[in-house]
């Protein structure tokens, strides 16, 4: 009998915890907080994709090219996100979950704000790293308070819900973005107040608001944690030894000395490794590079900071294994776990690179302002994507009803079913076109999130969900965030500006996600049935 039907078989293999939907009713607060945390995700997105439609007058005023500004966005944002994540991923495991997001939201408040003063690419580029640190806090708190306000019939539900504040601060951006830098210019063509331009004064506006939110978010009541799953956790008496534990183990040059404690061998596998992204990072600069020198800067940063953040990643999965066996082979050491997070991953690099170049495209090849922009390009991508993560979210739990495999079905769509219209979007010399299949791009796209989320949530138990999200999100960050924009703007920096050949240069990557996602839907349904025996078996108390 399909799991869904009948009784509903907690998820994470909550030993005998059976209940019927009508017994797990949800809370009216829960959905309260729920609202919140999508003003959370909201915000989050508007600080991260206002770049996009200040890109240009980015470019022209500190003088940098495509390139550039897909390492801005993308790799200089995503590795710091993707590694502090790892430690505020477990700091989410063991540590009051409200309060690190809290705080986490006033970090990156301000470090938008403070992007708002800079006055060349370096500047700009370390406020951003700052945004990335501050946005780490966020999912894996959220994710995992989630997974303890739903039941599981109504996480993938409840997770797309909450991933819809992704594509409604994007949009949301572009309107707020364009309505300021063309109303600042306006007024001030010549420079305004303490000579800031438009771009500037935008980065500032999106910002503080934050630090009001935050004292909102402050209010939020804790839920116990794996009570809904019938697997209650006693809290960490010491919270933050896991976080600087992890984080020891993930901060280059610290992570030799960890890899130093887990004996010579352990030394000598993190010292290959380290020489591997190193040599890898110089030859692909060269690769990368050749001979073109006005964009050798953002090139040589680009593959050095991939190599950093991938060490760093093999340096702590590896330390994962050693110190937290039951979590590494649930995660890390999961074929199903990796082949969903990767399979996804191949969205978000296709997805990332289209939604960020698009105002760009617009303005450069139909010649739009950034208000009209706004409206027609932001507005309904943000109505689409909220519509399309939402619809994915409700389809996901329906297959999952009916087969154990059914919500990586809605992330395999995810993945294919944007390609054609993505094409069509940037080929095409009719604006109106170019509006409607940036939507649809977005609605199509928008719909794996929830699934993929859900699925990646239900092959760990309660206790590793901080750390499963952070994993989750490294895929989407250093797969999908860090390379999909660097790629597409390199491709046009190389091929004179050329913003159409750079998106288009994505979807090479979409048969590997394809393959990941065929293997996941195999192994699944097995893996999610399995959780706790696997997990007992490398070392877990029974």
């Amino acid at each position: 009998m399909p799991q869904g039907r009948g009784d509903l078989k907690i998820e994470n293999g909550g030993a005998s915890a059976t209940a019927t939907a009508e017994e797990q009713s949800v809370p009216a607060y829960s959905w309260y907080a729920l609202g919140v945390l999508v003003l959370v995700y909201v915000l989050n997105f508007v600080d991260r994709q206002i770049l996009s439609i200040l890109a240009n007058d980015i470019k022209a005023d500190l003088q940098v090219d495509d390139a550039y500004l897909g390492f801005l966005y993308g790799t200089a944002f995503a590795i710091f996100y993707a590694l502090f994540g790892i430690p505020l991923g477990k700091l989410a495991d063991s540590w009051k979950r409200v309060r690190l997001m809290t705080i986490g939201l006033a970090l990156w408040s301000v470090m938008t704000a403070l992007s708002g003063f800079a006055r060349n690419g370096t500047a700009l580029t370390f406020a951003r790293i700052g945004v990335g640190v501050g946005e780490a806090t966020a999912s894996p708190s959220a994710y995992s308070l989630i997974s303890d306000w739903f039941p599981a019939r109504l996480r993938a539900t409840a997770l797309a819900i909450y991933s819809s504040g992704l594509y409604l601060g994007g949009g949301i951006s572009l309107l707020i973005g364009g309505a300021i830098v063309d109303g600042w210019n306006t007024a001030y063509p010549d420079g305004g107040p303490f000579d800031l331009a438009g771009w500037q004064v935008a980065f500032i506006a999106v910002g503080l608001p934050g630090l009001v939110l935050a004292l909102w978010v402050m209010t939020l009541r804790e839920p116990v944690r794996g009570a809904i799953d019938g697997i209650p956790t006693k809290g960490d008496p010491r919270p933050f030894r896991g976080f600087f534990e992890e984080l020891y183990q993930i901060i280059p040059p610290f992570t030799v000395i960890g890899a130093a404690r887990r004996g010579i061998g352990g030394l000598a596998f993190n010292l290959a490794g380290a020489a591997f992204f190193a040599v890898a990072a110089y030859l692909l600069t060269i690769f990368v590079h050749a001979g073109r020198g006005s964009i050798i800067s953002a090139v040589s940063d680009q593959w050095l900071f991939l190599a950093v953040g991938y060490y760093a990643v093999f340096s702590w999965a590896t330390a994962l294994r050693a110190r937290d066996l039951p979590t590494f082979r649930l995660t890390w050491g999961s074929p199903a776990f990796m082949c969903t997070i990767l399979g996804y991953g191949i969205v978000a690099f296709v997805s990332y690179a289209s939604s960020y170049w698009g105002a760009p495209y617009a303005e450069r090849v139909f010649m739009v302002d950034k208000t009209d922009l706004g409206w027609w390009l932001g507005a309904p991508a943000a109505v689409a994507g909220f519509l399309g993560v939402i619809a994915g979210g409700r389809m996901a739990d329906f297959l999952f009803a009916r087969y154990a495999a059914g919500r990586l079905f809605v992330v395999l769509f995810g993945l294919l079913a944007p390609l054609p219209v993505i094409w069509i979007c940037y080929t095409t010399s009719t604006v109106a076109v170019f509006y409607l299949c940036s939507a649809l791009a977005q609605f199509l796209a928008a719909s794996a999130l929830g699934a993929a989320a859900a699925t990646s949530q239900a092959l760990v138990l309660p206790r590793m969900r901080g750390v499963a999200t952070a994993t989750f999100f490294l895929a989407t960050t250093l797969v999908g965030l860090a390379l999909g924009p660097f790629m597409a703007g390199w491709v046009s920096a190389t091929n004179g500006d050329n913003l159409s050949h750079g998106v288009l240069s994505t979807m090479w990557l979409v048969p590997i996600g394809l393959i990941c996602l065929l293997v996941a839907i195999r192994l699944v349904p097995l893996s999610a049935a399995t959780v706790r025996e696997r997990a007992v078996a490398a070392g877990e108390p029974d």
